[in-house]
């Protein structure tokens, strides 16, 4: 069975899981730990992605992102590429690190956002990686130590999450210390982590009332919220693809995009490509990469072999052509109907 694409939106907030070749460990020691932790803290910095909740536990890692300006695609694949590049060289390894593809859950925030954090900062607890509460709160490798101000780390976001206890740091940290200590009867919650629609309806509690009045929810394995919310989501995601379809039906291409954007900086096509770094064609260039990726859905190591650049170079180039078409108000759309309404020379 083909696997669904992921679904992602600025503003979307993820509980990112993934889990180490056939369950083995992925941080074997501290240093291993503080490596990922510093990868990890530099790219959200880095993407402007806003972190609530983390947690490392040997096999496997716990994250809870919401995107910002750029994808958390872009976020993890850099993240788990180099990481998995230095844990082999470290412990002379070679090979997959991970296992399959990392799962992703969208969430709605209004109703999950705490309890995920919750969820996640128990990991370690769960794990016996800590013995106690009081251990868990000076626990490095986990966002629950952030919170209660034992340790800092300037790209968690705690304050986010500590203003839904209160104004007043002191006051938050107290009444998220009750709400943290009172997650712990509930154990392992499928909902948070498993699939469909279960997830989708918030649990088997809620399923169970739901089908004795023989009403159907829509659900999704990749979404977690009530069924409104997974409806909007879906449509969402569907809107896009129809639009990806939409332009590739028209006959856009990349070749179509390298023309629309030659024309918006009055230049030749040839003069983009290639790895000039002339500030105009650097910038022609990245909002080359972004709308092809964003727009058409091409991959990034292909729009980067067609304009003979690197894949990071071209990973580069997609994050700098959405700052520039949002400064400029470079709308793809609007650019491409007003370049094919021009009188022919």
């Amino acid at each position: 069975m083909p696997r669904q694409a992921r679904i992602d939106a600025p503003g979307a907030l993820h509980h990112i899981i993934c889990r180490g070749i056939e369950r083995k460990k992925i941080f074997t020691d501290n240093e291993d730990c503080n490596n990922f932790v510093e990868r990890l803290g530099e790219l959200v910095l880095q993407t402007s992605t806003p972190c609530y909740a983390w947690a490392l536990i040997p096999n496997h890692f716990h994250l809870l992102l919401k995107t910002g300006a750029t994808p958390i695609s872009f976020l993890m694949r850099r993240l788990l590429t180099g990481y998995a590049v230095s844990f082999n060289r470290r412990h002379r390894r070679h090979g997959h690190l991970f296992q399959n593809r990392y799962k992703s859950i969208l969430c709605q925030e209004d109703s999950y956002l705490l309890e995920l954090v919750r969820y996640i900062h128990l990991n370690p607890f769960r794990a016996k990686l800590v013995s106690s509460f009081e251990q868990l709160i000076h626990y490095p490798y986990c966002g629950h130590s952030r919170l209660m101000g034992q340790l800092q780390s300037e790209w968690q976001d705690c304050e986010h999450v500590l203003s839904h206890f209160g104004k007043r740091v002191s006051s938050a940290r107290k009444k998220y210390a009750e709400f943290f200590s009172d997650g712990t009867a509930q154990g392992r919650r499928e909902e948070l982590t498993g699939g469909g629609l279960i997830r989708s309806v918030g649990g088997w509690k809620e399923l169970s009332a739901l089908r004795k009045f023989n009403v159907h929810q829509h659900n999704d394995e990749r979404i977690l919220g009530d069924s409104d919310f997974v409806e909007s989501v879906l449509k969402g995601a569907q809107e896009a693809l129809l639009r990806t379809d939409q332009y590739r039906q028209e006959g856009y291409g990349l070749d179509e995009i390298l023309q629309l954007v030659a024309c918006m900086y009055s230049m030749e096509a040839n003069e983009i490509t290639g790895k000039s770094k002339q500030p105009m064609r650097v910038q022609a260039r990245s909002l080359i990469c972004f709308w092809a990726v964003r727009k058409l859905g091409l991959t990034v190591t292909s729009v980067a072999h067609s304009l003979g650049i690197s894949q990071p170079v071209a990973s580069r180039a997609v994050q700098r052509g959405e700052q520039i078409a949002k400064e400029q108000n470079y709308s793809f759309d609007k650019m491409r109907k007003s370049i094919m309404t021009l009188p022919s020379p």
